[in-house]
């Protein structure tokens, strides 16, 4: 449903409610007034503090925006506005000259019509937070469509070309060579893979995991790896324990590895070497030296615009990139709050040992 124009309805309401209330308050500072001055009198002092009070709500709007705090706005707006609406029309009366400064050490005089105008704070206040409440809510839940969207195409990425059949064909090659050299690192090497893709599969549907969690498995793919580049790929990973509980989205690290492999070139004579580590911003740095592959392997080239978009959606820090003639790194933020993004729809992976 399409809502009328708020500024269209206030100014259409002003007139229409100043002709009603000019009917309705009766007080003897208007009763030698002939009908037209009550209904232009009434009309000032409706767009008056209709105006004013939108203007406090739409200032305390920007003071508490999120939908948490949606109590803090109310109890502050609502105090706000009435105090507005005491104060404010006592100055208009005395603008319009229909009182003299002195009448206004009568508190009942101050106080006059307080009632009606409380009741007015109240209905105005509540008709406005309610839309903006509305509103908030319906984006969110668009918010959680468009999550829940991604998700389904992570999965869909993650499982068609993140860990490709590709990869898995050279696993099984390289798992044949290591039967015919040495049985016990071919059964250490067969643990490890069925590990990774457990991994994959229990952790494919949630938006974020633990960092330890992360970087058992990436120690996983890692060692899958260097089976296959024995002496040609070195990846060090130097994180300190205090970032254990930070999470992060799941795969991103084997996304990054996996892009610094697919795009650089990896020999005897240039070795690859990745290092992942937490900066001062305590952010998660993934960086390589950069050697470019001349040609690339076939790629849908959505691995890191993957992982962008869904730590958009999360709401955090956009990812950094950052490249130089020597080296090419990516910056992604680590997640402090799991309470207000717990969409975890899996149990707790157990930490991969290898």
């Amino acid at each position: 449903m399409k809502w009328p124009n708020e500024k269209m309805t206030r100014w259409v309401g002003i007139p229409i409610v100043g002709f009603i209330m000019s009917f309705i308050v009766k007080d003897h500072e208007h009763e030698h007034n002939s009908l037209i001055e009550n209904i232009m009198i009434s009309m000032v002092f409706t767009g008056v503090l209709w105006n004013g009070a939108v203007l406090i709500i739409f200032q305390l709007r920007k003071k508490f925006p999120d939908l948490p705090q949606t109590g803090n706005r109310l109890v502050v707006t609502y105090l706000v506005v009435t105090l507005f609406m005491i104060i404010c029309p006592n100055l208009i009366r005395l603008s319009l000259g229909i009182v003299e400064f002195s009448e206004l050490d009568d508190i009942k005089n101050i106080f006059m019509n307080s009632e009606i105008n409380m009741v007015a704070a109240f209905m105005v206040s509540s008709v406005y937070e309610g839309a903006y409440f509305f509103g908030k809510w319906r984006e969110s839940f668009a918010f959680a469509e468009q999550l829940k969207n991604q998700q389904i195409r992570t999965q869909f990425e993650v499982l068609q070309n993140q860990m490709s059949p590709h990869f898995l064909f050279n696993s099984l090659n390289t798992l044949t060579t290591l039967i015919a050299e040495d049985q016990k690192v071919a059964i250490d090497f067969t643990q490890t893979l069925s590990e990774v893709y457990r991994y994959i599969l229990q952790n494919k549907e949630r938006e974020l995991v633990k960092l330890k969690e992360e970087l058992a498995f990436s120690k996983a793919y890692v060692y899958l790896l260097q089976m296959r580049y024995p002496e040609n790929l070195e990846v060090n990973f130097s994180i300190g324990d205090v970032f254990n509980e930070r999470y992060i989205a799941p795969l991103t690290l084997q996304m990054l590895i996996e892009n610094a492999i697919k795009h650089n070139i990896i020999s005897k004579t240039e070795p690859l070497q990745i290092d992942i580590y937490v900066d001062k911003r305590d952010v998660l740095v993934v960086k390589n030296n950069l050697q470019l592959k001349k040609t690339l392997e076939k790629s849908t080239k959505t691995g890191l615009a993957n992982i962008r978009k869904r730590y958009e959606f999360l709401g955090q820090r956009e990812i950094d990139v950052i490249t130089s003639q020597s080296n090419y790194m990516v910056a992604v933020p680590l997640i402090e709050m799991l309470t207000e993004l717990e969409f975890t729809k899996s149990s707790t992976y157990d930490r991969i040992n290898h």
